[in-house]
């Protein structure tokens, strides 16, 4: 499988505060990966690094076999998109405004925005269900309707890997899953996807591998299956959490649940 993304022992301080200690895996051609930890343990550090907003102290990142550090940001711009966790515009743009700003790194020097670029950026918005609120303006939608924008944005920029930091946070039930889906889909068409998430279920249930960080360093890495334990989440969460198999389903419940059901359970 080609290694769509690299990343070697990666290291960067905030002052004399080490955020990332040595951070190395690699995420393959058309993979899916979770990237997984609790609050402050180098996950948005990790993103900004990869995609240069911020410089490693120390290491590699490779994305399509070329050094980020050496990519000027238009040839960034058409190798990697990316959704942050929160976006909010200074001016009122209009849903499907923001959407084709995505087809930016692809247009044709002098002729502009073509029919091929609206094209793209109606059917990334098809595809999220948001054509009825295209007309609207970007700034007075609701956090979960900005969020499906953006990956309306992401998926029209038709890049080979995406970056999604906490993609479905604002999302009601419906369609965090629906989101997930669709990123199946998107991944299954050949595009990497890292996507940061702070729901083991989701992981579990989509990704076909992830990425497990704890103090500023990767703590375990592999498939959902082999990776979403509960020995690893007892590292992570101090015996707070149980996996259970309802069907063929793995959940992870707190433990308190978990041991109440299978009480009931028990006696039926």
């Amino acid at each position: 499988m080609t290694q769509m993304l690299e990343v070697k022992d990666l290291h960067f301080n905030y002052g004399k505060k080490p955020i990332l200690d040595g951070v190395s895996f690699e995420v393959g051609e058309g993979e899916l990966c979770g990237l997984f930890g609790p609050n402050g343990c180098g996950k948005t550090t990790l993103f900004k690094c990869c995609l240069n907003f911020l410089k490693s102290h120390s290491g590699s990142v490779c994305m399509d076999g070329r050094e980020v550090k050496n990519l000027r940001v238009e040839d960034m711009a058409k190798i990697v998109a990316y959704v942050p966790q929160e976006h909010k515009p200074p001016f009122p743009y209009l849903a499907r405004e923001v959407v084709l700003m995505g087809r930016t790194p692809r247009l044709n020097g002098f002729f502009g925005i073509g029919k091929e670029d609206r094209k793209k950026a109606a059917d990334a918005m098809d595809l999220l269900g948001l054509t009825e609120i295209a007309d609207f303006p970007y700034n007075q939608l609701s956090g979960g309707q900005r969020q499906m924008i953006l990956m309306a944005r992401a998926i029209a920029q038709e890049t080979k890997l995406m970056f999604l930091d906490e993609p479905t946070s604002a999302l009601d039930f419906s369609n965090q899953i629906r989101i997930w889906r669709i990123m199946r889909l998107v991944a299954e068409s050949g595009v990497t996807i890292l996507a940061c998430s702070h729901d083991p279920n989701h992981v579990s249930w989509f990704c076909d591998k992830v990425v497990v960080m704890k103090d500023n360093r990767i703590l375990k890495e592999g498939s959902s299956q082999s990776v979403i334990t509960e020995p690893t989440l007892d590292e992570i969460y101090r015996d707070m959490c149980s996996v259970r198999s309802i069907g063929n389903t793995r959940m992870v419940l707190p433990r308190d649940v978990a041991l109440s059901n299978d009480m009931r359970w028990s006696q039926m």
